[in-house]
């Protein structure tokens, strides 16, 4: 049946508000505009992001809001104007807008478009209207894609054409995940052969970067976690040891300076906290070592430190989506992907039907998933 044109109805995951788990609604769906495009979501993942719009510690969110934004489609239609993609091709759906026009997209060494939530809410679609209502009241986008819903809509600006071969319940997970992890590694801190990585958070973003580390060549790659269990999957991918804070009594920042005679060449905070990000920047080697914050902290954190921590030679970084042009780039993993160049299948955990979002989530808060994949 023909729906372009026409409103759809269809399940979604809605936040009603902060707190409370998500419920699933049937929800319908405009057409899309001048610019847009609707796509049939396949699959989508279950991100720490995510959750942090459910507990309202992400910034500048309105509600009633559909989550998610680490998912992979088929475009079911196109507004007048959109000339990148077609109805049937597969697609990801990208949290970062390239919009090929702002000052960052223009910059061959930026990755962070000025149309990114971070600097102008996406709560609603470029015109200020909403695509999604449910009981008669406007629901909200998220990051402008809203993948916690079967059908959505987004500007053209947030959405990249990938092989039409590729399996879209795996390739979902570049839309997020492992693009953040892997493209830290070989991006942002270009992390060089022989040398000696720490990585903070073992979920599935900090994964991805033992993955980028290992494919860069690293020949010394330490994961932390206070959950062990996450160390048997962080080996299998590439990390040649793995240390839990709590076994020791002094701070980790000293044991990874003792354990590596002056320090890491680079480490990765993918934990989203303050404390965290302080204890891997000093836990780089003192007048070389990179650090790199990939984790989210919680709306309103700061950062107390030493700035004789960076006066000696430490760069401290930030990455958002792995230093990668979106619309650029995405494809090209994908690509990647497709001749096994590396295989991001092993976070996936679990596999849930649609209706069982929440449980997903409980797994990633109870530390018991990686990623847990979403099938409508």
């Amino acid at each position: 049946m023909d729906t372009s044109g026409k409103v759809i109805k269809c399940r979604a995951a809605v936040a009603w508000e902060v707190g409370k788990p998500l419920s699933i609604e049937e929800v319908e769906v405009a057409p899309p505009r001048a610019h847009e495009v609707r796509v049939k979501i396949v699959a989508t993942g279950i991100c720490g992001t995510d959750n942090h719009v459910l507990k309202g510690s992400f910034p500048n969110i309105d509600y009633p809001v559909i989550p998610g934004h680490e998912g992979a489609g088929i475009v079911e239609s196109i507004g007048e104007g959109v000339t990148c993609v077609k109805p049937g091709d597969k697609v990801i759906p990208l949290c970062l807008p390239q919009c090929g026009e702002c000052s960052s997209c223009l910059n061959p060494d930026a990755n962070c478009c000025l149309k990114t939530h971070l600097c102008e809410p996406q709560n609603l679609m470029p015109d200020k209207t909403s695509r999604f209502t449910c009981k008669g009241k406007q629901i909200h986008h998220f990051l402008w894609i809203s993948t916690f819903s079967e059908y959505t809509v987004m500007p053209d600006s947030t959405i990249a054409r990938i092989d039409a071969a590729a399996p879209l319940d795996k390739v979902c997970l570049f839309a997020c995940g492992f693009s953040t992890g892997y493209g830290a590694a070989i991006n942002t801190a270009k992390v060089k052969p022989g040398s000696t990585c720490a990585i903070f958070g073992l979920g599935g973003v900090g994964l991805s970067v033992v993955i980028g580390c290992k494919t860069a060549g690293a020949s010394r790659i330490i994961g932390i976690d206070i959950n062990k269990d996450k160390f048997t999957k962080a080996k299998e991918v590439g990390a040649t040891e793995c240390i839990n804070p709590r076994d020791f009594r002094q701070p980790i920042q000293e044991v990874l300076t003792e354990m590596t005679g002056g320090g890491v060449d680079y480490s990765f905070e993918v934990v989203g906290d303050v404390n965290t990000m302080t204890a891997a920047l000093a836990s780089c080697h003192m007048g070389s070592g990179t650090c790199v914050v990939i984790g989210v902290p919680a709306l309103g954190s700061h950062i107390p430190f030493d700035p004789m921590l960076l006066l000696t030679g430490r760069t401290w970084k930030g990455s958002i989506l792995g230093g990668w042009k979106t619309k650029d780039s995405i494809p090209k993993l994908v690509s990647g992907y497709m001749e096994k160049k590396f295989n991001p299948d092993v976070l996936i955990t679990h596999t849930l039907p649609f209706e069982k979002i929440n449980e997903g989530f409980e797994l990633l808060c109870a530390g018991k998933s990686i990623r847990s994949i979403l099938y409508f």
